[in-house]
């Protein structure tokens, strides 16, 4: 198996363990501290992605290319360079960036948020800041050797030391007020990020090909060129993210202010927007560790194929993971959207956030494309472009949530559909450009197969759901359900030919069952 896909491999069981922890955790968040506890979370979270992407500077994905391409060159003084002006810059970043946010708590806490409760969380993401920001550069530099087990491994960890910490710190603090339980689940956070870093250091450290420390500043300085090489990558994908944070960031300011406009009153304009984004949305985004899997294994694999000129290897591994979205995605889709209610019932004791599942579910598929796609734009040179895309993707997204979120007759859905408008954009706009740099047959009869086949098996799901014996068992009811969807649709695939017995081979435990 090649490197590409034992490292996509691991990254997507690492993937979908850390996903169901996450929903594991959101959960305990849900009934720790309620749908308003929740809110004030959600609406100081994308502050802290804003400050981390600020203080990553788009140098993950750049390390990671760059590694990549020294490693078929065997240049291991370069590597060393990239990790030393790395570490430097995210550290220089860190340490400006952390005691800014902590200054400015207060003007963001009662200016742009209209909950002035949202102070505590925001206060205690800030020690996160130079923890990821060290975490960061250290997971370029595994996955630029295509060495995906210590970033998998890491990102387990830091889920269940938030799991194990969320409930006892939240109950801790919910006698002093939602906020403070709201600030402690932001710390448990915290300390799971701590943990993870530990675990990458102490790799780094067993596993490393040069001394690190050994003339640092020495490396530091001469990296001037290395720095230029790391910004040209890193600038552009900042940007692309930056866009995204910025309008993540401002996302919950424009629903409050807008259904302010629109009648709702401040608390409950808290408890809607806890319901599309801490309920609807993490179950909704819960597939994308696939995406995020095949984004994260492509960078490296793509700069390689690249960086030798074999153009035929790139087409035929962006074609791979189109193919694996797709299918993956495809089955995601129609599990969330049958069982949207029973689903959201048993995780969160709450079918609030089912309606927004059903009305994004079909449109998901676009925004688990998106990764691959910006993946592939990021390892050709192609960031500029991508941050281009992801602009225009934030500005039509925010113009349309004001604009629908604003008037009582759409209300929070007006937010739902600004946010579906954004990604099915910033989609369409990645794939035109990719095809603008790569020729590749695209097999539209595939894909029509591919929508019969998720017709037909979401059928069949909702048929079970409904017609088992046994109604008064949701948890059974819901199984059952699941389990014939899943089955049906891999045969119906086999069936189809949209997989073949000899891919399904390359697969390690999988393939001795074909």
């Amino acid at each position: 198996m090649s490197k590409f896909l034992k490292g996509t491999f691991i990254l997507l069981i690492a993937g979908l363990i850390t996903r169901v922890l996450g929903f594991i955790y959101r959960i305990v968040l849900a009934r720790s501290i309620g749908e308003e506890g929740v809110g004030l979370y959600m609406m100081a979270y994308p502050t802290f992605i804003l400050v981390v992407t600020i203080t990553q500077l788009g140098l993950p994905v750049a390390i990671s290319k760059n590694i990549a391409e020294a490693e078929v060159r065997k240049d291991y003084a370069e590597i060393k360079k990239i990790l030393v002006v790395s570490l430097a810059t995210t550290i220089s970043l860190s340490i400006i960036i952390t005691p800014a946010i902590i200054l400015l708590a207060p003007i963001l806490s009662t200016t742009l948020f209209t909950d002035q409760r949202t102070f505590y969380p925001l206060i205690a993401i800030a020690p996160a800041i130079p923890i990821i920001a060290i975490s960061s550069v250290l997971r370029g530099y595994f996955q630029g050797r295509q060495n995906m087990r210590p970033s998998a491994i890491s990102q387990i960890l830091e889920q269940l030391v938030r799991i194990t910490l969320i409930a006892v710190m939240t109950k801790a603090f919910l006698p002093y007020g939602v906020e403070y339980a709201a600030a402690a689940a932001m710390a448990a956070s915290v300390i799971g990020e701590l943990v993870s870093l530990g675990y990458l250091m102490t790799t780094f450290k067993l596993k490393k090909r040069f001394p690190l420390r050994k003339n640092f500043f020495q490396f530091a300085q001469q990296g001037k060129q290395t720095f230029l090489d790391l910004m040209e990558i890193a600038l552009p994908t900042m940007g692309s993210r930056m866009i995204g944070s910025v309008a993540w960031f401002f996302e919950p300011i424009v629903v409050v202010h807008s259904l302010a406009i629109a009648g709702v009153v401040a608390v409950n304009a808290t408890k809607l927007y806890g319901s599309l984004t801490g309920y609807a949305m993490p179950l909704l985004m819960l597939p994308s560790f696939v995406t995020f899997s095949l984004a994260t294994s492509l960078v490296p694999a793509i700069s390689e194929a690249n960086s030798r000129n074999n153009h035929k290897l790139i087409a035929y591994r962006l074609q791979q993971a189109l193919r694996l979205t797709f299918l993956t995605g495809g089955l995601a889709v129609i599990v969330l959207y049958v069982l949207a209610d029973p689903l959201m019932q048993l995780m969160y004791g709450s079918t609030k956030g089912a309606y927004f599942i059903r009305l994004m579910a079909p449109f998901f598929l676009f925004y688990y494309y998106q990764g691959p796609l910006q993946a592939v734009l990021q390892a050709l040179n192609l960031a500029r472009a991508a941050m281009i895309n992801s602009l225009i993707g934030a500005v039509v997204k925010t113009a349309v949530i004001f604009l629908l979120a604003s008037q009582a007759s759409f209300g929070i859905t007006g937010a739902a559909l600004g946010i579906i408008v954004g990604f099915v954009l910033v989609t369409i706009l990645h794939f035109a450009t990719v095809l603008k740099k790569i020729s590749f047959p695209f097999n539209i009869r595939d894909y029509l197969k591919g929508f019969l086949v998720m017709g037909a098996s979401g059928w069949l799901g909702f048929w079970l759901f409904e017609n088992i014996l046994l109604k008064e068992h949701l948890v059974i009811r819901v199984l059952t359900s699941i389990s014939g969807m899943g089955i049906s649709y891999l045969v119906l695939l086999l069936l189809f030919g949209l997989i073949k017995k000899d891919e399904l081979h390359r697969f390690p435990w999988i393939g001795r069952f074909f």
